[in-house]
């Protein structure tokens, strides 16, 4: 398993920051224990005949009413934004020089403030922790945090959602991941838009593919307020089980998913999709060079890693600042980032200190 260092005053040790550490394996895996009984009647597949009852039914492209996104975009805006987001980096690595995006897109105009989980499990995220009314007056008080430590960028409230979850036992047809009932993915759209925020669902693909895992939400991700996430640590390209080592996408990967996206986009005349990515190790993201941005796709390199301040301010540094894609994401972990002496979750001045700057946060 990979470890990081950092130099520090007080430590200067090598230590893990994963949150595929042994204790969050542990809880991890009784996450997944509890989804098993909660979903063993659920189907392995989101086939017409086979999803559960109260699932949206997909119209037709010709009976579809199409959202009509606004008809330009302010260029001049959009390159100040960027330079703000920079945050005065001299590097020449940020802003990134990517396509404009099409009208209708949330960064770098705004920054998206998420709560993160799972409604089967307690212990994957706040989204599952808390009931919803509860949750949902939290991240409203931290979207007000998030606005008042930056009067200048607009935040904008997000649910998101594990939709397909890495499992500790490898299914009916080995591929140790379960994909969730569309009723609770219905359930979180619902959520969102009493404060009206944006949906993320989330994959973790275990031994399956993006290829095979990302097409069986179209019906949510051609919604123009659904967005869509990418786990790496959870893509086991050698064959492991989910957990046993940190896992990997490469750039072919991630060019399939806003590949599939922008055709969406596309073909529903839908606003930009953003595509968030985790990651917290230079192996989980390979020929980062070769990722291709697209005016349809926003693509968001999140921080995901837990600790210290100290070794989470050096993992971004590491991972997000030194290998730009697009834009950058940060997590804060209500919980794992107090299991160390010392440690704290970070301040939203905190983090806006960062660069670049991040527009995505995610609270977990």
């Amino acid at each position: 398993m990979r470890r990081i260092s950092v130099n520090t005053a007080k430590n200067t040790t090598m230590r893990p920051i994963f949150r595929s550490g042994p204790l969050h394996r542990v809880s991890y895996f009784i996450s997944s224990f509890v989804l098993m009984l909660f979903c063993n009647s659920c189907t392995q597949s989101f086939s017409k005949t086979e999803q559960p009852e109260g699932t949206i039914t997909l119209m037709s492209e010709n009976t579809l009413n199409k959202p009509e996104p606004p008809l330009s975009i302010d260029t001049a805006l959009y390159h100040q934004k960027n330079i703000q987001v920079a945050n005065g980096d001299s590097s020449g690595l940020w802003p990134v020089n990517a396509p404009v995006p099409l009208p209708g897109a949330i960064l770098p105009f705004k920054r998206v403030v998420s709560y993160y989980g799972n409604l089967y499990s307690k212990q994957m995220g706040i989204l599952g922790e808390l009931p919803p009314a509860q949750m949902m007056a939290r991240l409203k008080s931290e979207v007000k945090k998030w606005e008042a430590a930056d009067s200048t960028t607009d935040v904008l409230p997000a649910l998101h959602y594990i939709a397909v979850t890495a499992q500790a036992t490898a299914g009916r047809d080995g591929k140790y991941r379960l994909r969730m009932p569309f009723h609770q993915i219905d359930s979180i759209l619902s959520m969102a838009k009493q404060i009206d925020a944006i949906t993320f669902v989330d994959v973790q693909v275990g031994l399956s593919t993006l290829e095979q895992e990302i097409p069986k939400l179209e019906k949510y991700l051609m919604m123009p307020e659904v967005h869509l996430g990418i786990d790496p640590e959870f893509s086991m390209k050698g064959g492991q089980r989910p957990g046993a080592v940190v896992g990997t996408f490469n750039a072919d990967d991630i060019n399939f998913v806003t590949g599939y996206l922008a055709e969406l986009v596309k073909k529903y005349n839908l606003p930009p999709k953003i595509l968030v990515v985790h990651r917290f190790t230079q192996g989980m993201v390979t020929n980062y060079k070769q990722i291709k941005t697209r005016a349809e796709v926003q693509i968001v390199m999140d921080m995901d890693g837990w600790g210290l301040q100290a070794r989470k301010i050096n993992t971004y540094r590491q991972y997000i600042y030194k290998e730009p894609i697009q834009y950058a994401g940060f997590k804060i972990f209500y919980k794992n980032d107090f299991r160390e002496p010392n440690s704290r979750t970070m301040t939203a001045e905190e983090v806006l200190r960062l660069k670049p700057q991040p527009l995505y946060i995610q609270y977990q």
